[in-house]
């Protein structure tokens, strides 16, 4: 795996010539959805992206701001800070239109809003930024202080304006409020983290890094290498991918045509880790590497539908190297040794501002089996399914917007029989934090009354199957095997095992003290319900700046 990468580099570098490039910008899900709600607004699809895959170049989303803004004759005041927020974060492809900082540091500190420091000549190009996240709360439920403080450096920038690079290392200590704790026991990882140790007696520490070099190879295919996340969709979760795990070393390939988009993405991944005592410790952790494409296509100016394949296998191969491919027929050829899901995806804007949205993936599937023919609730009718739809400026009211979201994900789903080929990375589910054996029903509301000012409120209601004990197995915990199950093939149902059920609901504001500087307050509640493993109800109520980091979300 790792020739191959070298040899798609060197080959593909060669070809850069003259086609300008961009890093892109980390996935933050609160920036994304500001992005995609003029998207929606606009009414139309931009050229720029394909929102199916993320995440975005700057180029791309300076070009597609620069262009709605000009096309937009009156702005509101906060619609105007918005855009001009996205701009200023990536100057350097839109400059002759921005100003530099009128709160300058001296002569080389913060000369532009978004950089701390910055050099640009016609070779070089590099922007340096601080990440800070300091956040304090207390939890009633042990009436204990909970906090988190992390400090880093991203970097990121060009060469000859042909490679694009972007690097960040962070470090971190936290205490997580109890429910998380729980999750991280259960796992044995933390979600999007990868190696930790102990902080005291409740506490993690961990070391945090990411980082790519990416080029284009032709005007319209754009050549990634290196270590992130990456997120397939357009809702709050991801049935396909999602930035939930820890970040993968990963090769994608990125082709644009107009309308059509056509995403490779091929990754070495961690399949378990060697633990003492329940902490992570020394040792060649064993790998497992995944295969990936999607083809996505703008039916029209407002409806997207995408289809994509996933190939899991526990030893590289090089039949899942060919990039235009069936997958499920190599897999056939090679005796089905391996775990394929096939699924679907699509975005409708049905009037404006407004977006329905789904996905469907399907790990298995037998006709009768899964149309009930042969018998009802088969353990191999294993699919996911996520519905949604997004409202902004609800009712007339400007910038206040709306999203709704329905997930399940039957039991089996993302199990496999053979080891190392579920779809986990470092013990972390790729997609739903659940696994699987679940539902779920989420809604938000977004209100922004002040440029600098930003009001959010988050419902979840999930219920979920679990295992009663380490033996068991009703289809929840992804990362046992479906051949060892503790039901029939038949009669299986989402929520068998102990039924658990959670609700939480969180309010959050958030001020802009200077340009990606924030000051957070939030309160969640959280009851849960059903079995042994159930936690005391408790609430949570914290505080946080962030500089240059996206928000940590809790909702799992």
């Amino acid at each position: 795996m790792r020739s191959f990468f070298i040899f798609i580099f060197l080959t593909a570098h060669t070809t850069t010539y003259s086609l300008s490039q961009s890093p892109f910008l980390p996935f933050d899900r609160d920036y994304y959805q500001l992005i995609e709600r003029y998207e929606i607004k606009q009414g139309a699809f931009t050229e720029q992206f394909h929102s199916g895959t993320k995440p975005y170049t700057r180029k791309a989303v300076a070009g597609f701001v620069a262009a709605y803004k000009q096309s937009v004759p009156a702005l509101s005041a906060v619609d105007a800070f918005n855009l001009n927020f996205l701009l200023q974060d990536s100057w350097e492809y839109v400059s002759d239109t921005l100003s530099p900082s009128q709160t300058p540091l001296g002569k080389h500190i913060y000369q532009r809003p978004a950089d701390f420091y910055y050099y640009r000549d016609p070779v070089l190009d590099v922007h340096i930024n601080p990440i800070i996240y300091l956040q304090g709360g207390i939890e009633s439920q042990e009436n204990a202080l909970r906090f988190r403080n992390t400090r880093g450096v991203a970097l990121r920038g060009s060469i000859d304006r042909k490679i694009g690079f972007y690097t960040m290392l962070a470090t971190t200590d936290l205490v997580f409020p109890s429910w998380i704790k729980r999750y991280v026991s259960h796992q044995g990882a933390i979600p999007g983290q990868g190696f930790w140790k102990r902080y005291g007696e409740q506490g993690y520490s961990f070391f945090s890094a990411r980082g790519h070099l990416n080029f284009k190879a032709t005007e319209h295919i754009q050549v990634v290498f290196g270590h992130d996340s990456h997120f397939i969709g357009e809702g709050f979760r991801s049935f396909v991918l999602s930035d939930f795990s820890n970040p993968f070393v990963f090769l994608k390939l990125n082709t644009q045509i107009g309308r059509l988009s056509f995403t490779n993405l091929w990754g070495q991944m961690t399949a378990d880790i060697i633990t003492d005592r329940g902490f992570p410790t020394d040792g060649r952790y064993p790998q497992k590497w995944f295969s990936f494409h999607r083809l996505g296509l703008n039916l029209g100016n407002r409806f997207n539908l995408g289809v994509y394949e996933s190939v899991m296998a526990s030893q590289m191969d090089w039949n899942y190297l060919n990039p235009i491919i069936f997958y499920r027929w190599v897999e056939h050829q090679l005796g089905t040794p391996d775990k394929v899901m096939l699924g679907a995806d699509f975005k409708w804007h049905p009037a404006r501002n407004m977006q329905a949205y789904g996905q469907f993936v399907l790990d298995e599937f037998v006709f009768n089996e899964f149309f009930g023919i042969s018998g009802k609730g088969s353990s191999r009718n294993k699919h996911g399914f996520q519905l949604g739809y997004k409202y902004i400026s609800l009712a007339g009211i400007s910038n206040l917007d709306m999203q709704i979201e329905y997930n399940h994900a039957r039991p089996f789903t993302y199990q496999e029989k053979f080891a190392y080929q579920s779809y986990t990375n470092y013990n972390i589910p790729l997609t739903h934090p659940l696994g699987a054996n679940f539902r779920e029903f989420m809604a938000s509301t977004t209100f922004q009354p002040l440029p600098k000012l930003r009001l959010n409120g988050i419902f979840v209601f999930q219920t979920k199957g679990v295992d009663p004990g380490k033996s068991a197995n009703f289809g929840g915990d992804i990362r046992k095997s479906r051949q060892q199950t503790s039901t029939g093939l038949f009669g299986n149902f989402i929520g068998q095992g102990v039924r658990q059920e959670t609700l939480m609901f969180t309010l959050q504001a958030e001020y802009m003290l200077r340009h990606n500087l924030f000051l957070d307050f939030a309160h969640t509640i959280r009851k849960d319900k059903g079995g042994a493993g159930s936690l005391p109800d408790t609430a949570f109520g914290q505080m946080a700046l962030r500089l240059n980091m996206g928000r940590f979300d809790p909702h799992f």
